[in-house]
């Protein structure tokens, strides 16, 4: 069976997760602690970064996006990046919008800050860099809004890989606890619809230790 070396609470693991359920592959999830550098890991993948999966016959793909493209290319079915050139590229464009920007600008620093600190015992929350991000959620909540008022998915007329991405990073910033939901209607309809999917409940199940998620986070009405 594949191995998917993750850390449960970082958004491109969840991402990959969320596609290897939406494609029904079976797969086996190894737990990795961030910074830690196992052996294992880094001749998995020099950089030791998750996530990393590691295909039956023993082949190692690294970096989430290209083992999203690997997934999509093996097992094409459902279709998860888009039937057209210009589809394609609109959930491209999305997918690299929140494993980037958001990343960079919300769920990273939040996640950095309230979980990875302590866990690698190295510093004290910063709590200007918690407040930034804070400030720059309300645009990602609002720009989920407008693509979701005007598509029937943010990428298009079909449910895709932007969806999963975006999903992923907001379910981590939801554990922690910092999404105004009820500011934000359009976006937490939107997100409402993805947690309710099948292939989402195992990442509602998630529980660190120490480190509890809010009672609504597994709450498919909020």
């Amino acid at each position: 069976m594949p191995r998917l070396h993750h850390f449960a609470l970082q958004p491109v693991s969840r991402k990959l997760r969320l596609l290897l359920k939406e494609k029904q592959l079976d797969f086996e999830l190894v737990d990795e602690r961030p910074g830690d550098r196992r052996e294992e890991m880094l001749h998995l993948n020099p950089s030791g970064e998750v996530p990393v999966l590691v295909e039956e016959d023993g082949k190692a793909y690294a970096d989430s996006q290209a083992i999203a493209e690997y997934l999509e290319e093996t097992h094409p079915d459902p279709c998860m990046i888009g039937r057209s050139a210009e589809a394609r590229a609109e959930v491209r464009r999305l997918v690299a919008w929140f494993d980037l920007k958001f990343e960079r600008e919300v769920s990273g620093r939040l996640l950095e800050e309230k979980i990875v600190k302590r866990m690698a015992r190295s510093g004290h929350p910063d709590s200007q860099a918690i407040r930034l991000a804070h400030a720059n959620l309300p645009v990602h909540l609002a720009y989920i809004a407008w693509l979701a008022d005007r598509r029937s998915w943010l990428a298009g007329d079909r449910f895709s890989l932007a969806d999963i991405a975006a999903a992923a990073h907001l379910s981590v910033v939801d554990y922690l606890g910092d999404v105004p939901w009820d500011s934000h209607p359009g976006a937490k309809d939107w997100y409402a619809r993805i947690k309710s999917r099948p292939s989402f409940r195992p990442l509602l199940a998630d529980h660190l230790p120490g480190a509890p998620p809010p009672a609504h986070y597994a709450d498919l009405d909020f």
